[in-house]
């Protein structure tokens, strides 16, 4: 690693990611949460911000995820950008963003995803793709002419790293590994064996 500061890593690792025509989503990592019973789970979600204090990703507050951050704000994130043999592992503690970030964020979003995020009561069970079809004709009815506001139980998280694993493929699997830890604001960099 060059960075000794793996925020400012990751930024260049995901700019490159980004211009890369063979990944199609390079914002997309797989999410990892665990309940109050220690049952761990993962799911893909996008990340929508990256800076100094963290990761930032967004989904409906009936989620499991949601629930499961509710009772244990604690995640892991895994990004793994193939076609550049390179992965990242994320691991900390998660927090609400603002109001006013989520907002900002929802607001951006097309029509049509917002409408969506107002239709979908996220992971409870689903009697037919015809209600789901029915709650965005009747959201799309009730927001017309209108601006959709973000629902209150659409929200924003925020991940903290306290640990940050930088993962190069190598040859005969001598892949390179560089571990960041932190202890307040300060970070400490070990190298790993393969």
């Amino acid at each position: 690693m060059t960075n000794a500061n793996p925020i400012t890593q990751f930024i260049r690792w995901f700019e490159e990611a980004k211009t890369r025509n063979e990944l199609k989503e390079p914002t997309a990592m797989c999410l990892a949460t665990c309940d109050s019973k220690g049952q761990p789970s993962a799911r893909m979600v996008l990340l929508k911000g990256i800076d100094e204090r963290g990761f930032v990703f967004y989904t409906n507050m009936e989620s499991r995820k949601a629930a499961e951050l509710h009772v244990n704000p604690k995640a892991a994130l895994c990004f793994y950008w193939m076609p550049l043999g390179w992965q990242v592992r994320v691991e900390g503690a998660v927090s609400p963003v603002t109001n006013e970030e989520a907002d900002a964020y929802f607001a951006s979003r097309s029509r049509e995803s917002r409408i969506g995020a107002w239709a979908s009561h996220q992971s409870h069970p689903l009697a037919s793709r015809d209600k789901l079809a029915e709650g965005v004709a009747a959201y799309t009815m009730y927001f017309d002419g209108q601006e959709v506001e973000r629902p209150p139980f659409w929200v924003g998280w925020r991940l903290t790293p306290q640990a940050i694993e930088f993962w190069q493929e190598g040859n005969s699997r001598l892949h390179d590994r560089d571990l960041y830890t932190r202890s307040g604001e300060v970070w400490t960099h070990t190298k790993l064996y393969p």
